[in-house]
């Protein structure tokens, strides 16, 4: 039973990624815009802290004395709960006065077609988890940290708006038009969430869209089946899809929340990018766009606004912004995420010199190197020296002991033209060839030059005998799997040159080389290969509608922690080899085949 819970905007203040996530999903009535809030959540037990995070978020508000009453925080019982994407609908009346739902109209989307509450309550994060394990929504006062009356310089629009108009809205860009007699967009050739928060953007309520006369005569095509999921993992996903122009301007403002720490923007940027890429036919409208899943009002807006300017505002701000110019420099650098790019720029370092003058000695090997090389890191790899590289790794391998083979995966096998760095898995059929082989490999790497460092040499594998990840149950955290594998991030440079200079001229290169047993095999190829929002979206997949716990190094039960075995044939015969064993890693998660190519969900 899904708990009658108030409007609520979750702090990432002090929360892992994984446990943000997993809050994300528990949250049946969670808002990414915290104007809507009646509640907000978060892992903070001071009231400084509270006053701290409201001014970060840009939330005016006068505080309420113990002695005045607020707005109730338990909905009102003609009030709907809110629903993600596809999820059962319930209500707790036979009669509703605030508009139809529509499933694909998502929790943004739905809690504007009401009055924004004027009050808000900041409470501590036990309140939720605690009424979870009650099975009931406890009194919220003994966990209350502030009580706040909104306070806003200028009357939103859609306040103003009644409700029965913005229902009307909602219904026009939801109503599901008459199939067209093709699976195009007459005219088109292709065939085939108030987002988060910046510590320097000022959060808005969003205004109403304007419909134009013509946009009253467009018919929007029905939207396809499969996105009628909220899983990325079960939709195609191009590399060019017919929307990327207004796609890349999204991507350029979640770059900007990345580098600002703001992940639960960088999650809902990304839900909705993966949506768009998916949609198979050239926006018209804004309304459109408010159908799509993990869209609503807020990437509607930004729609209209790029049809309208050919960009948009925030974006161009962010590009012009020296702060991130800074924070993305840095974040370049190999070895240095974007915790340790803010770190540096606390630090009051402004460039590279400045990294190399007064913090060298505080740096990792690996962040050392990312430096010394920061130019040549940044170029591409073309496609031909991707494959020259990795056939040459390929080369080496199996002078050692035949019978290897590999996988270049990446960007490279989901159809860049050029790589950022080069990525391949190695396997082979027999186990013990694989066990330890990633020290091998290296060392006649070096010993050919062709790698001139060796960052990091994981053996983890093969430590725990090439078994996937134990599955410590859902209360421990275990990883994603990506570090599990042996593998060796190298520094790569061809030894070979022919231009007569004394010094080699040729470029270093990043190189990552995995190795995977046989026997999970395809796990590791498709979690190397895939986009970081459907590798998301696989691992989320599996927990909720497969109870499997997925990651590059195997799949298990989450009942009982057993390995699960998709890769072998019916009988029990190995894969005859790695892309046949992927292959039916899909099959057995039941999701439809999706080829590299389509696995570009950013």
């Amino acid at each position: 039973m899904t708990l009658d819970f108030p409007v609520i905007f979750l702090l990432p203040t002090n929360l892992g990624a994984d446990e943000l996530h997993e809050l994300e999903e528990q949250i049946p009535t969670l808002t990414y815009d915290i104007n809507e809030a009646e509640v907000i959540l978060g892992n903070v037990h001071r009231k400084q802290r509270v006053l701290f995070e409201l001014r970060k978020h840009k939330l005016v508000t006068e505080e309420i004395s113990t002695t005045e009453t607020d707005e109730p925080t338990s909905p009102s019982l003609k009030r709907r709960r809110f629903q993600t994407p596809g999820s059962v609908i319930t209500e707790d009346s036979d009669t509703a006065s605030d508009g139809d739902f529509h499933p694909l109209l998502t929790q943004s989307t739905q809690s504007t077609l009401k009055a924004a509450p004027t009050t808000v309550k900041v409470v501590k994060l036990a309140w939720f988890t605690e009424s979870l394990k009650a099975g009931t929504v406890l009194p919220i006062e003994d966990y209350t940290l502030y009580r706040g009356r909104k306070q806003q310089s200028k009357p939103a629009k859609l306040q103003q708006a009644s409700p029965a108009k913005a229902a009307n809205i909602i219904k026009r860009a939801l109503a599901d038009p008459k199939p067209s007699s093709h699976g195009s967009r007459p005219g088109s050739s292709h065939s085939t969430t108030s987002h988060g928060r910046r510590d320097h953007f000022i959060t808005k309520a969003p205004a109403l869209l304007h419909m134009t006369t013509s946009e009253h005569e467009v018919e929007l095509p029905p939207i396809p089946a499969y996105l009628h999921t909220t899983y990325a993992c079960q939709r195609p996903a191009p590399t060019h899809p017919p929307n990327e122009p207004f796609i890349e301007e999204l991507t350029k403002i979640r770059t900007a929340r990345t580098l600002l720490g703001d992940k639960i923007g960088v999650r809902a940027y990304s839900s909705a990018i993966a949506a768009l890429i998916s949609y198979p036919y050239l926006l018209q409208s804004a309304f459109e766009v408010a159908r799509l899943p993990g869209c609503g009002l807020k990437i509607a807006q930004l729609y209209q606004e790029f049809r309208e300017q050919g960009e948009l505002q925030e974006a161009k701000e962010d590009e012009s912004d020296p702060r991130l110019a800074v924070l993305k420099l840095f974040h370049e650098i190999w070895g240095v995420a974007e915790t340790t790019a803010r770190e540096f720029y606390n630090k009051g370092w402004r460039d590279l010199d400045d990294i190399i003058e007064y913090g060298w000695d505080t740096l990792t090997r690996v962040q050392q190197i990312g430096v010394k090389y920061y130019d040549e890191f940044q170029q591409k790899i073309p496609r031909a020296e991707v494959e020259s590289i990795a056939n040459i790794i390929l080369e080496h391998a199996n002078k050692i002991h035949p019978g290897f083979q590999m996988v270049i995966v990446g960007g490279y096998r989901r159809g860049k033209l050029a790589s950022g760095d080069v990525d391949v898995v190695l396997s082979h059929p027999d186990k013990a060839a694989t066990r330890g082989f990633v020290e091998q490999i290296v060392v006649a790497l070096e010993q050919s030059n062709y790698i001139t460092h060796t960052l990091i040499l994981s053996t983890a594998n093969t430590e725990r005998g090439q078994e996937p990840v134990a599955w410590k149950g859902n209360e421990k955290k275990s990883g994603t799997g990506f570090d599990t594998l042996d593998k060796a991030l190298v520094v790569w440079q061809d030894p070979h040159w022919t231009t007569g200079e004394k010094k080699n001229p040729n470029p270093h290169r990043r190189v990552d080389i995995i190795i995977s047993p046989w026997k999970t095999a395809g796990c590791a190829v498709l979690g190397w290969t895939s986009g970081t929002t459907f590798q998301r979206d696989l691992r989320r997949y599996c927990k909720k509608e497969r109870s499997l716990k997925f990651d590059s190094s195997g799949i298990r039960s989450r009942a009982d922690g057993t390995w699960v075995d998709f890769e072998s044939g019916p009988n029990g015969e190995p894969a005859p080899d790695m892309l046949t064993a992927e292959r039916r890693v899909f099959e057995g998660l039941g999701l439809e085949w999706r080829p590299p190519e389509e696995r570009c969900t950013g």
